[in-house]
């Protein structure tokens, strides 16, 4: 009995080893402890000296934050966002047009409890959105007008600037809604110009991540595939692809699209219950490689492979982890994981 006990033993570990066969990296930089519950992450690669950038990540719960981060992960106080009723996702993008003579660089987040998405102009700070926008205000369904996912989709064709907003729960067709953020004499609003997307139904759609050089939208539906998508409107809604299926333990959560070339890198997803994260190619979305990043429970996800000074000279990957906090990693070192995976293939 005991010889059989054992053999169950080493097979289930053997089996485990399988599931998590990943590089094993650890990170550069663990950020200090939020509040509640981390969640998402984004980058701001500062212009004037890299060195000085800032990590964003929310902070999910109805005392919610946005909390900002310096590279040695310490909260920078006077730009982080508190009182916000459960913000979920965060994205940013540079040079969204004011007016004639001014351009800031943007966040964009959720904040689910009020049903609205946030826009904070960047490092000031200051809100552009007087207090809220409203989302899926046509939804008929109450439980299909909470927000969660976004993504901002700056356009290289015409410069405009997308909203890509996700939602708790939602419909099997047009689970997202996509909204032009538009600057006037009056001010800065949302205007809807299309609903997309596909859902399997089995759990929900949280993450999402816009690769604006090659034009692609992409989208965790948890516990089947990710989604890809054209992001410029008049390309239409037709789906592109479905990737991934069978490279998930269960829950399909953050994305990261790490750039290398104009038309290389690399598709990043969190494995949640794996604790490992899934790289794809992305000219291509064929999976390369697994990696263990020793995260726990992983949802969101963020890379820039810019140099942010000596500390970080290859740009950084920024991952949640759940233990209230974000977990940095030179992305050279894993750049390095990734190809040595694949080169012994």
């Amino acid at each position: 009995m005991k010889k059989i006990i054992y053999s169950a033993l080493i097979i289930a570990l053997y089996s485990c080893q399988e599931k998590t066969n990943g590089t094993i990296l650890k990170p550069d930089v663990i950020t200090e402890t939020t509040i509640n519950d981390t969640d998402d992450p984004a980058i701001w690669i500062n212009p004037t000296d890299a060195s000085k950038s800032i990590i964003f990540g929310t902070d999910k719960e109805t005392n919610g934050a946005i909390y900002a981060f310096d590279l040695d992960g310490k909260i920078i106080e006077d730009k982080t966002i508190r009182n916000i009723e459960r913000p979920n996702n965060i994205d940013l993008t540079y040079g969204f047009t004011i007016n004639d003579s001014t351009k800031v660089d943007i966040i964009a987040f959720t904040e689910r409890e009020k049903n609205q998405v946030r826009v904070f102009s960047v490092p000031d700070m200051k809100p552009l959105d007087n207090g809220g926008f409203k989302v899926f205000e046509d939804e008929t369904n109450p439980e299909f007008k909470a927000p969660m996912g976004i993504a901002i989709y700056h356009s290289p064709i015409n410069q405009k600037v997308y909203l890509i907003v996700g939602r708790k729960t939602g419909p099997k067709e047009n689970y997202l809604y996509q909204y032009e953020l538009v600057a006037n004499t009056e001010g800065t609003n949302l205007k809807l110009v299309r609903k997309f997307g596909n859902f399997s139904g089995k759990k929900e759609i949280e993450a999402i991540a816009v690769d604006n050089e090659m034009g692609y939208i992409y989208y965790s539906d948890e516990q089947h595939g990710v989604r890809k998508y054209h992001a410029e409107p008049e390309k239409g809604n037709k789906e592109i692809a479905v990737f991934g299926l069978d490279k998930f333990e269960s829950d399909i959560e953050g994305i990261a699209i790490a750039k290398t070339a104009s038309k290389k890198g690399y598709i990043i997803v969190s494995d949640q219950q794996r604790g490992q994260f899934n790289v794809f190619d992305r000219a291509t979305n064929e999976y390369l490689t697994a990696l263990n990043l020793t995260t726990l429970e992983t949802d969101g996800c963020d890379v820039v492979t810019t140099p942010l000074g000596s500390k970080f000279s290859n740009g950084i990957f920024v991952a949640m982890n759940d233990a209230k906090n974000f977990y940095v990693y030179d992305f050279g070192k894993i750049e390095a994981a990734i190809k040595a995976a694949t080169t012994s293939k």
